[in-house]
């Protein structure tokens, strides 16, 4: 029983999930690994908040981190962990998220997780959507940032997104056919999207 959750920027993925998690007592699985790293490589978290995931200077700490920690799923193929590419990182990803949903009753957020577990068949795989307005107010509001900055980071990661999807798994995140369930988030505000989020998993049985 796993619940994984999609968001564009800005949509609220993170409040809902949580919301959800409380409501059904579930583990809520969202950005404890990146902060993990972000510690470990000597990055703060507001560092963390400016930096692209995969610029190839973060995809380098990543790695370099990660191999310490987990070498049994991170064996430098030319024995540099400078030279590992993304595709051993989404490799590394994968493998988190399945480790997450192994135990079952969680809400996964992001991490292409629909995509990872698309074949695991009690999970729900819910997107969350929000008018382009209303996401820029709410990353503004959230970071304190200029309203064309805000706009710009929404785009950048939106546009990161769809590519990861694409060439990792052959799939269009916006695609509707990849989710069990598509909510706005603006028109029923995150405490209404995880009502119903919560009334599907308990008319699954899931509690």
């Amino acid at each position: 029983m796993l619940i994984t959750v999609s968001r564009e920027y800005g949509a609220g993925g993170s409040e809902v999930a949580r919301r959800v998690a409380d409501a059904l007592g579930w583990r809520l699985v969202d950005n404890e690994l990146l902060e993990r790293v972000a510690a470990r490589a000597g990055i703060s978290p507001e560092e963390m908040a400016g930096i692209e995931e995969r610029t190839p200077s973060f995809i380098e700490r990543l790695a370099r981190v990660l191999a310490t920690s987990t070498p049994e799923l991170f064996p430098p193929p030319t024995g540099t962990v400078a030279e590992l590419s993304e595709a051993t990182l989404v490799r590394i990803t994968e493998a988190v998220v399945e480790e997450a949903a192994r135990d079952g009753r969680a809400v996964l957020v992001g991490r292409a997780a629909p995509a990872v577990l698309a074949r695991e068949r009690d999970a729900l795989h819910v997107r969350l959507v929000a008018s382009r307005a209303f996401r820029i107010r709410t990353t503004v509001e959230r970071l304190g940032l200029d309203p064309k900055e805000a706009e710009r980071i929404m785009v950048q990661t939106d546009a990161q997104r769809e590519r990861y999807h694409r060439e990792h798994y052959a799939r269009a995140w916006a695609d509707p056919l990849g989710y069990h369930l598509t909510i706005n988030t603006e028109r029923l505000g995150y405490d209404g999207a995880a009502a119903v989020i919560v009334a599907e998993a308990k008319r699954r049985g899931w509690r």
